[in-house]
């Protein structure tokens, strides 16, 4: 799943994206509530955490703007004010969570997974295809009784196509997706990913296979 994380303390916001990755999310860092609002609106993201007390634009501002525009993306707010009106400010302009700085990294990451399960409204850790089983929390792959761990853009790939059910996903929907909309990553590197996924499929012995739509993408078939 795709994160933006807004942080105005750039040395934390560079610890908070490192143990995001490490936990198989996708982030983007901005460091201004301006920047954050322009990544909202033209990004596509799972959830959102943001500072409150960030330069340009404040955070509980860039929360009204967007929920005023319709968007109901999840969205984490972070904050040093532990006050109990600050809380309430928070959660009435729309924020799904509340953390007060200083907070455990296991806090920050419960809350965001939370968050993100009351989004989609389940509490399903693992997705199905064909004989495929796909563990979210331990991004481990199942095909009978064998099983192999996937890297972070292998599982977030991965995940997209089961998700789709069928259904094709195009490369700059990946791009999007896993490397950001502004990201300078060539998208050749989704053909790359596609290939070791297709290798640790036949490592399974899996009857699925990855199918290529020129000019479109990509999809799952489920073998006989």
């Amino acid at each position: 799943m795709r994160l933006l994380l807004a942080e105005d303390e750039k040395e934390l916001a560079k610890a908070l994206a490192v143990i995001l990755r490490h936990n198989n999310y996708s982030v983007d860092v901005v460091h201004n509530g301006e920047d954050a609002i322009c990544y909202l609106e033209n990004g596509d993201y799972d959830g959102a955490i943001l500072d409150i007390m960030m330069p340009k634009v404040d955070g509980l501002t860039v929360l009204r703007r967007i929920r005023d525009g319709g968007n109901s993306i999840p969205v984490l707010i972070l904050t040093a004010k532990s006050d109990i009106d600050d809380r309430v400010e928070g959660l009435d302009a729309g924020a799904d969570d509340y953390l007060t700085k200083p907070f455990a990294m296991k806090e920050l990451l419960a809350r965001v997974r939370a968050m993100l399960r009351r989004r989609t409204e389940s509490v399903d850790t693992k997705l199905t295809f064909g004989d495929l089983t796909l563990e979210i929390s331990s991004c481990m792959l199942y095909c009978g009784d064998s099983s192999v761990r996937l890297t972070n853009k292998e599982f977030q790939m991965l995940e997209m196509l089961i998700s789709a059910d069928g259904g094709i996903i195009s490369v700059e929907r990946f791009m999007d997706k896993i490397w950001g909309y502004d990201s300078e990553t060539e998208q050749n590197v989704v053909w790359v990913y596609i290939s070791y996924l297709r290798r640790k499929l036949t490592g399974l012995g899996s009857s699925v296979e990855i199918e290529a739509h020129r000019n479109l993408g990509y999809s799952l078939e489920a073998g006989k």
